[in-house]
Formats: C-alpha cells, structure tokens, sequence
C-alpha cells in the first residue's frame, strides 16, 4: 500500500512539474516568443544567481575609495542608505514588469509594450542598446576589478611587486575565459554553481565582520557619522557627497541580471520578482553593515585612501586585524566573490546579447541568436560577449583614465534603461492612451494576428494599496 501512495505522490508531483513546464512556455507564446533554453533554475537558485551577481556588501568594499575621499564616512553611510532605498523603489517598479512579461530582453521589451505605437520601436531599440551596452560594460568592470585587485593583493604582500597595466589586462582576459568555460563546458552545473555561492557570500560576510568588530579599535560615533570629507575639493560639501555616490551606486549595480535569465527560471513571474527584491533587501542590510564596521575598525582614513594597493579595504582590513596573513585571507575572499560574480554577469550579458540579436536589434542577428541543442546555451552569445570583454580590456594598457570612463558608462546605460521603462508604465497607469478593458478580450501579452491589441494584465507580482491604479491596462503591446 504505502509503495503504490509514494508512486502516486511521484507521478502526481511529475504531473504537477510537466504542468508548471507547459504554463511557463504558454506564458512565453503568449508574449510571441519560442521557449528553447532550459529551465533549470528555481526560486533559489535564482536567488543565488541575483544575490552572486550583486555582492553588494563585497561591493561597497571594492568602490570604498570615492565615498571616503567625497563625503567622508557619514557621507559614505547615508549615500548608501539613499541609494538602497532608491533601488528599492526602482526594482519593485520593475519587478511588476518583469511579473506581466517574463521575457530575457527585458527592458527594451517592457518598452515596445508600454510605449505609444508612435515611438514604440524607436524607444524600445535605444532602450535595448543601453542595456547591452550597460551589461557590456559591468562585464568588463568586473573582470578588471578582479585583476587589479589580485595586483593589490600581491603588492600588499610582497612591496617589492611592481604591478604592471599590461598584467592587469591579463587578469582580466583570464577571468573572462573561466567564466566562459563555466558558461559553455559547465553550463548545466550554473544553477548549483549559484546556489554554493550563495552559501560562501553570507558565510563570508558573518566572517569578515565578526573578525572587524572583535579585533577592530572601535573608533567613536562622533567620527563615522557626523564627519564629512571633500577631497576633490568641489565648491560644496553636497556636490561632493553626489560625487561619492558613485561607488555606492556601482555596488548596486546588475540587479536586472534575473530579468534577462528569466526564460529559464521555473515560474518567472512569482520567482524573479521575488528573488529581486530578497535580495537587494538582504544585500542592503549586510552592506551597511559591513560599512559601519569598516568605519568603526579603520584607525587611520588618509592612509587607507592613499594606499598603494589601489583599495583603501585592503589596508583598513590590516589596521583591524594587525596580520599580514589574515589581511591576506580575507581579501582573498572579497577576489574570490568578485570573480564568481563574472560568471554570472556573463551569463545575463549573453542571454541580453541573445535575446536582442533574436528580435533583430543587432547586426549578424542570425548567429548571434542560435541556442546550442546540446546544451541549451547562446554559445555565440557568450563567445561576442567575452572577445568584446577582452578587446576593451586592452584599452586599460594605454590610458586607465579612458577606461575607467568607459566602464563607468555601464552604470549610466543600466539607470537609463529603467528610468525608460519605469516612466512609461507611470504613463500607462496615469491612463494616457488607453481604453477600458474588453471582456471579451484573450489575456494575452502579444498582438493579435489581425493586428489588435490585447488585455495587459498585472502579473502575479503586483504591488498592492493606493499607488495601484487599477488590476488591468489594455494597450497595444509591440515587439521590439
């Protein structure tokens, strides 16, 4: 008896899974799109995936130099807290999107729904090549972070290493190549790969702080948050403090990476949103706090700012700790999750290279948007990607200056694509340009053959109360 009720349970639950399967490649029909890559993430997988690519708290680490010399350590503390509540914002408008149309591109593709028929195509491409153009750009930042931070390292280690530009470059190219070999030979193993991520970027955290606050000199309040700096000597102490922002905001930055793995996530539309927001919530709580103690253990600021390793962290990890060896280890750990952190870029940069070349947004779309049946896998995505990645890492051998300037427009591409797609579903919900919705109407995301639209209803992730202005919007959604 008790064996035929487990055999039930399993073909019930196999039931259930094939039903769930067959639900998420209708949804996606529905948005006029072919489902061809594996689902093999779940909601916490995924969670590790968002939270692997964020690495907030480790973040805040690496960008710890512009905050300390623009706006000093109060600065520093309430950049942050204004620049977690403003992705909050951000991402709770966008996780409704994501909910009503789970898709890999993402914002341009939220665009061509919610925009008017008028400048539907226009808005929608440029939205996409900012986005591309913002995930190009995280991904090379990450992989000379990495680099340049392995060269801090070793030069805190051994003084008499001369760290070289072109050694840098090289870093990065051998980052770029391990994440692409995880991406490609290794790509089934991505979802747990995440997941044990997951496990060592908390376990990392509780280990850091517990070692700053046990063996940190406990400086007074007074200092960590009333003192404010201007090193660039700007005209005001505000203008300064904006100034510094930058790194902040940099810590924050690829929270979009789940939307552009959403095709192959298992219930998207409760599984993503839901994974955003766990995550930047969670990220935020140990950033902070990974500030303050940093603040609280640093017994010498100008000497931080002005270290030779390039990373303030580094040395305020010394002052803390007194030990070469345990500085050592514990930056050793912030490397260790910044590279892991570019497989997962690579990963979302890839699936939006894809997802773009699919609805025919860039040149050689044909190649660009082929999946391989083995392994389910955009291998011609992920290839342009990575050269990409590796041929404006060279750019870092003649002038750091006009790479850093590069690289920072990643962060202005990314913030631009979703102020894009956040102003216009505040337009729709302000009811400019539609109509009440038809009962009669298939709920559908996608045009109709005969070329009318269809209801636009909230996905399952809608956030509720006053600033809801109604359950459903009817609009003439368009493919980019």
């Amino acid at each position: 008896m008790s064996i035929h009720y487990e055999e039930r349970e399993l073909s019930d639950l196999g039931a259930k899974n094939n039903q769930r399967e067959y639900d998420d490649r209708a949804q996606l029909a529905r948005l006029g799109k072919k489902s061809v890559l594996k689902r093999n993430f779940s909601f916490m997988t995924i969670l590790g995936f968002s939270c692997a690519v964020l690495i907030t708290w480790e973040g805040t680490l690496m960008s710890f130099a512009p905050g300390l010399s623009n706006g000093g350590p109060a600065g520093l503390i309430y950049g942050f807290i204004f620049v977690w509540i403003g992705n909050l914002s951000i991402f709770s408008t966008l996780c409704e999107l994501v909910s009503m149309a789970p898709t890999s591109g993402g914002q341009y593709h939220w665009v061509a729904m919610l925009a008017p028929r008028s400048c539907s195509k226009f808005l929608s491409y440029l939205t996409g090549w900012m986005t591309l153009g913002g995930w190009q750009g995280t991904s090379v930042s990450a992989g000379f972070l990495t680099g340049t931070m392995l060269q801090g390292l070793i030069h805190f280690l051994v003084p008499s290493y001369d760290a070289q530009k072109y050694q840098g470059t090289l870093m990065l190219w051998l980052c770029v190549i391990v994440a692409v070999l995880i991406n490609t030979v290794v790509s089934s193993m991505l979802p747990k790969l995440e997941g044990m991520i997951l496990v060592c970027h908390i376990l990392g955290f509780f280990a850091i702080l517990i070692t700053l606050v046990t063996f940190g000199a406990h400086g007074d309040a007074e200092h960590v948050f009333l003192e404010f700096r201007n090193g660039g000597e700007w005209p005001t102490q505000t203008l300064s403090w904006f100034v510094g922002l930058l790194g902040v905001v940099f810590a924050f930055a690829g929270v979009d990476c789940s939307f552009h793995m959403c095709e192959e996530v298992k219930n998207p539309s409760v599984a993503v949103p839901r994974s955003i927001m766990f995550s930047i919530t969670t990220n935020g709580i140990m950033g902070l706090a990974m500030i303050i103690a940093m603040l609280y253990a640093a017994t010498d600021i100008e000497k931080a700012v002005a270290s030779d390793t390039g990373y303030p962290y580094i040395e305020i990890f010394y002052q803390a700790t007194n030990s070469k060896a345990g500085t050592g280890v514990m930056a050793g750990l912030i490397i260790f999750m910044t590279l892991s952190a570019i497989v997962g870029v690579m990963a979302a940069t890839s699936r939006m290279f894809w997802a773009f070349a699919r609805d025919r947004g860039l040149p050689c779309w044909r190649t660009l948007s082929k999946v391989d049946q083995g392994t389910a896998v955009p291998v011609y995505a992920v290839a342009t990607t990575s050269i990409i990645s590796c041929l404006l890492g060279i750019i870092n051998i003649g002038s750091t200056e006009v790479y850093n300037a590069l690289v920072s427009l990643s962060i202005s591409g990314l913030y631009s694509s979703y102020l894009i797609a956040a102003s216009l579903l505040l337009y729709r919900r302000c009811g400019k340009g539609f109509k009440l919705p038809d009962p009669s109407a298939l709920p559908a995301l996608a045009n109709t053959a005969d070329g009318e639209g269809r209801t636009l209803a909230w996905g399952p992730w809608h956030i509720p109360g006053i600033f809801a202005f109604g359950r459903l919007i009817t609009t003439q959604p368009q493919q980019a």
